[in-house]
């Protein structure tokens, strides 16, 4: 008898709790997982803890950075869909896109997963799109944690939550001090709504009771649980490659509280953003949402990305040079605005 065949308790299981399904899960998820092993790996999963020792070639003083974030109520078009390989790619996107703001290169990421049954297949299900993000952002998944929480929350939902941890060299940290009035603000298109503001979706286009398969006009015939479902996208490679070749002065990762809160996030005291609003290449998704909610415009620029996943604040000097090198890397990037003196963000 193996140790987890050993591991059972009938008392556990009647009050909702199946041991043995979170050590099938386990094994479910062990080929997504070696995915994102990388060299600072030191062990494997089922341990008390993810051991990594990190490479400090070159660095002079080490700096660690975390993050930590969830999916929030988007979970809910997943539940909605049965669709659950993707919102895993989201929460680590919300954790590492947080992290490389500041120059850091993700390192390691833990995610920790609640939910009212544990159904092995959808947990695998949901740590292969966690997998994908580690892919995606060069970070190794040397953890987590499944907890069934019976009574808590409905058997058929979950919550999705995790960390990253980056690391980046003292010297090398952006902290916006060298920004100054003139500086130029790069666009770097979102994959749509990420995962921000789905409180407000749900409400206003009642995806409860919506047909989210149904073909929309508005979006190209794409349907509207497809297109809510679309995981956040990453910005580490072409953003720490860019790092390499140009001084980036300022990164803004655009999330919840839109333009308003989180550009002015990476701008020194003194020195505000101005955004030609004609320049923002808005997607279908944000028109339908304000079409649909009646939502004003500033409403919409302070909860959503509006098609902005994050902006790069550079010296004029070097804004071809940036937007050379980001296309190359496969980001449609362009030029939004500036930077000038004052407070805040205004649309011109």
């Amino acid at each position: 008898m193996t140790p987890h065949e050993n591991s059972s308790s009938a008392s556990y299981a009647a009050a909702g709790v199946d041991i043995t399904a979170g050590y099938k899960s386990v094994e479910l998820m062990k080929s997504h997982i070696a995915r994102t092993v990388t060299s600072g790996v030191l062990d494997g999963i089922g341990g008390f803890g993810g051991l990594f020792a990190p490479d400090l070639a070159g660095m002079s003083e080490p700096v660690l950075v975390s993050g930590t974030d969830g999916v929030g109520t988007k979970l809910k078009i997943a539940f909605l869909m049965d669709k659950h390989d993707t919102v895993g790619i989201d929460c680590v996107a919300m954790c590492v896109n947080d992290i490389i703001c500041c120059g850091a290169k993700p390192l390691l990421f833990l995610d920790y997963i609640a939910c009212g049954k544990n159904v092995p297949e959808r947990i695998a299900e949901i740590v292969s799109g966690v997998a994908e993000g580690c892919v995606r952002s060069g970070a190794a998944l040397v953890g987590g944690e499944t907890a069934e929480h019976p009574g808590l929350m409905p058997e058929s939902e979950y919550d999705l939550a995790g960390f990253a941890v980056g690391i980046v060299d003292k010297s090398k940290i952006i902290d916006n001090t060298a920004i100054k009035a003139g500086d130029v603000i790069i666009a770097l298109p979102s994959s749509g709504v990420h995962s921000n503001g789905f409180s407000l979706v749900r409400r206003v286009l009642d995806v409860e009771n919506a047909d989210l398969g149904a073909p929309v006009p508005e979006l190209g015939g794409a349907g509207l649980g497809e297109t809510l479902l679309t995981p956040t996208k990453i910005y580490v490679k072409p953003v720490l490659s860019l790092m390499e070749r140009v001084r980036v002065k300022g990164v803004s990762h655009i999330t919840g509280g839109g333009f308003y809160e989180n550009i002015p996030r990476s701008l020194p005291d003194g020195i505000g953003a101005k955004i030609e609003k004609s320049a923002v290449r808005v997607p279908p998704i944000f028109r339908l949402i304000a079409e649909r909610g009646s939502i004003p415009e500033r409403d919409m620029f302070n909860t959503f990305n509006m098609g902005v996943g994050m902006s790069i604040v550079v010296a004029p000097e070097e804004a071809d040079a940036a937007l050379e090198h980001l296309r190359a890397s496969g980001e449609d990037a362009y030029i939004i605005g500036e930077t000038a003196a004052g407070e805040g963000v205004t649309l011109c």
